[in-house]
């Protein structure tokens, strides 16, 4: 099949989890022979590396606003890949469901995955809201098939918009980092610190896990993987709230981002809203120990594979975190679970033999 991925900011994978997405499914449909070509923004892909891991890569612009950034490039790579003879588009992200018709109009059938609930983050403005809440209603009627990576979203489409789509899951199963290079680089010991990895926004909670980390005695380091380009304000109050053992590099990908998984004691998971979230996942994968915000779309992720949290009351997290740090028989029994969670659900190449399958019947 000749196929194509749009809706993200590229590959390499260098920003979020529908980034890691296209990468990972893209890669293992190129290894089954299939002609795949992601579409990148410019900023984030080099236009001269022309092909990665098996992918062709188009480049075209964006307007890099928070509001317009997704949707002026995707309104792009849409018509320019409406002429191309795709066999089957994956589109990526419920904004970007507007532009499904272009992609149809020119003969192509097109999936959409729409992620999680997006008008539900408060970054978003009342016409930002009333965007997504129109998309949703696109996603459901308008493309050749709707995918929904939770259970939770896919009930949500059932249930508002009378939708049927097609759950399929995230992979979680990492290849293991080959070297230490970034743990040695910010002078991290493997198995002496705590992981946090999220985009830096208001539902993903940074400053208060950096609050909750706060009140927990201990030399062990806390480490805060992310940034956002559009959040400076929170960006800039979670460096104010850490304390000299919170360590804040920045955005982390590939063998870095592996290597700071794999070596660490426990992951933080704090995002409240979305559907599968892939860092979540990809803690699990690594056999890590998980302690997760009590949300129902982390619960479908997680199961009893982890540990739950808020940040009040008698499950806060600063109490979680006290009980179960240096607990090595409890972290030694999570970490199976989360081993055995993600062997059983979350394979890349069960989720890659899904893709294949619905895309075959677009044809």
């Amino acid at each position: 099949m000749k196929l194509a991925i749009l809706g993200t900011r590229g590959v390499p994978a260098s920003y979020g989890g529908f980034e890691t997405f296209a990468e990972e499914l893209g890669r293992r449909l190129a290894e089954r022979g299939h002609d795949v070509t992601v579409y990148g923004r410019s900023g984030f892909v080099d236009p001269a590396l022309g092909a990665y891991r098996g992918m062709r890569l188009v480049v075209l612009p964006a307007l890099y606003t928070k509001h317009l950034e997704t949707v002026s490039h995707t309104f792009i790579a849409a018509i320019h890949a409406a002429g191309q003879g795709f066999d089957a588009v994956l589109l990526c992200n419920a904004a970007n469901a507007p532009f499904v018709r272009i992609l149809q109009l020119g003969g192509t059938p097109v999936a959409l995955n729409v992620d999680g609930l997006e008008r539900k983050r408060r970054k978003w403005g009342l016409a930002g809201r009333a965007y997504y809440r129109l998309c949703e209603r696109l996603a459901a009627s308008v493309p050749d098939a709707l995918v929904t990576d939770a259970e939770v979203i896919r009930r949500y489409y059932r249930r508002c918009f009378g939708a049927s789509s097609q759950m399929i899951v995230y992979g979680g199963d990492l290849e293991r980092p080959a070297g230490t290079a970034t743990l040695d680089r910010l002078g991290l010991t493997a198995g002496e610190y705590l992981l946090y990895v999220s985009r830096f926004e208001p539902e993903n909670n940074p400053d208060r896990v950096v609050e909750a980390y706060s009140r927990v005695a201990g030399a062990r380091q806390l480490v805060m993987v992310g940034g956002a380009p559009y959040a400076r304000e929170l960006t800039e109050r979670v460096r104010a709230l850490a304390d000299r053992r919170v360590v804040l590099p920045g955005p982390i990908y590939g063998e870095g981002y592996r290597e700071l998984l794999f070596g660490c004691r426990l992951y933080i998971h704090a995002t409240e809203v979305g559907g599968t979230h892939p860092a979540l996942v990809e803690a699990m994968g690594a056999g890590r120990p998980v302690l997760y915000y009590d949300t129902p779309e982390n619960r479908e992720v997680v199961a009893d594979a982890g540990r739950r949290f808020r940040f009040t009351g008698q499950a806060a997290l600063e109490a979680v975190l006290a009980e179960v740090v240096d607990d090595h028989q409890q972290l030694a029994e999570l970490a199976a679970r989360s081993r055995r969670r993600v062997d059983e659900r979350y394979r890349w190449h069960d989720v890659a033999d899904a893709y294949e399958r619905m895309l075959r019947e677009l044809c």
